[in-house]
């Protein structure tokens, strides 16, 4: 794929992800994402024929962009401690919440897309394996001694607070780093012990 393409699949993504966070679900067609990309008409449609195709597009840019939002590769050395962990987690879960609530509200919409397309359903997955990985292998060198279920914790702590904050009962109301990290703590801390 030439740099050209690339950028043109970038820019037809990004406005597919503008799209799902704005419209959700049903404002997302091949000619709306022609118009937020400042595209002809037709251009989404050679990127990603299908709407199965512009949806894993999506997933997939999804994906890259949340993985430089969370900075995931900037968290400690484990050595380091929980502590630092949380410090770090913290600031990748406040960006989310943040800077970047478009973004997650882009990442529920496909989510719950992927509950009704099992084929959805395989590349969501996928995507999100890097994190689940990621967070897997942290808490097994933070001294877990159930890493996949301290994982699952981590992630559906961090994945409830988003959503509360950007598409539920709390959306008005974001809490600040300091709020995020003493929860983080919290949860690390009764996982590990005081490690």
């Amino acid at each position: 794929m030439s740099e050209r393409t690339a950028s043109r699949a970038d820019l037809v993504a990004d406005a597919a992800l503008a799209l799902l966070a704005e419209r959700g679900m049903r404002g997302l067609t091949h000619r709306a994402v022609d118009e937020a990309a400042g595209l002809p008409q037709g251009s989404t449609s050679n990127v990603a024929r299908t709407r199965q195709a512009l949806l894993e597009l999506a997933v997939r840019r999804l994906a890259d962009r949340e993985a430089r939002v969370l900075a995931l590769h900037e968290l400690p050395d484990p050595r380091a401690g929980a502590a630092a962990t949380a410090d770090a987690l913290a600031l990748a879960t406040h960006r989310a919440l943040t800077r970047n609530r478009e973004l997650t509200l882009a990442r529920y919409e496909l989510a719950l897309e992927a509950t009704r397309r099992p084929e959805l359903r395989t590349h969501f997955d996928a995507a999100g394996a890097r994190f689940r990985d990621l967070l897997t292998a942290l808490v097994t060198d933070l001294g877990s001694t159930d890493p996949a279920r301290h994982a699952l914790s981590l992630a559906a702590w961090a994945d409830g607070l988003m959503f509360s904050c950007v598409a539920g009962s709390f959306n008005a109301e974001t809490p600040s780093l300091p709020q995020v990290r003493a929860g983080l703590r919290e949860l690390l801390d009764g996982m590990l012990g005081s490690r």
